[in-house]
């Protein structure tokens, strides 16, 4: 699983240098980020040892591979690696029973939204595909397998009480799972399933306000993408 490195304000500094250039010495590196030559060695060699620098010949540096992935998402006038959107699965997971249709549901028993009900859903992992992070969020969290496809996208954006700036950015991309196989798991830690019908579901006190627009995605199977803005109370949250 990959991680995303922490750098220092300083190191940051220089990456940006070697973002513009093939590759440079170490005074062109040293001049412009206003380091001390000590605070300039410790920093370059910190970077060579993080893997996101190669010096090369005497004296010279460049961006690894690593290092140009990581340089990319600066903000290059703040110096800041640039926030980006959250990516998960939403497992939209369906049986019969009796010729009713079923979905399975998930109360949230962890921080933010303790107590809230929706659709069981995971972040993905670097290198994953769509398919194999549902898989794996599926097994996971509920014990079951099934067969699985891709039903669109949603994009959601939280804000908290009346604050204009999001606390929330997420990309869900939705997963139909049908055909389902093994014995659910009841409840694990942060979380219980259960399996519901529609207008069971739609009685829940505590659900999350993207309930109808998530449950219109998967009972419909005719929105490939769905972008909105929800609001909490911090007490909700």
């Amino acid at each position: 699983m990959s991680t995303e490195v922490k750098i220092h304000e300083a190191q940051t500094s220089i990456l940006r240098e070697l973002l513009f250039v093939k590759s440079a010495g170490y005074a062109a590196l040293q001049k412009p980020t206003g380091l001390a030559s000590d605070h300039f060695n410790f920093h370059i060699k910190s970077l060579v040892a993080l893997g996101l620098v190669d010096k090369i010949g005497r004296g010279a540096y460049q961006l690894s591979t690593k290092g140009k992935e990581y340089a990319n998402k600066l903000d290059t006038d703040n110096k800041t690696i640039e926030r980006q959107p959250k990516v998960a699965v939403l497992l939209a997971v369906e049986r019969k029973v009796d010729d009713e249709r079923q979905l399975l549901f998930q109360e949230r028993l962890k921080n933010p939204y303790y107590g809230y009900y929706g659709f069981p859903s995971g972040k993905m992992r670097w290198g994953e595909t769509i398919i194999e992070g549902a898989a794996r969020e599926l097994l996971e969290e509920t014990n079951l397998q099934a067969d699985l496809e891709i039903m669109g996208l949603y994009h959601e954006h939280t804000f908290v009480d009346d604050e204009n700036e999001a606390i929330e950015d997420k990309m869900f991309f939705v997963v139909h799972c049908t055909n389902v196989r093994g014995e659910l798991m009841n409840q694990f830690e942060g979380g219980r399933n259960v399996w519901l019908s529609i207008p069971e579901a739609r009685k829940l006190e505590k659900k999350y306000t993207s309930f109808e627009t998530e449950l219109e995605m998967i009972t419909y199977g005719n929105i490939r993408f769905v972008e909105e803005k929800h609001r909490y109370s911090r007490d909700e949250f």
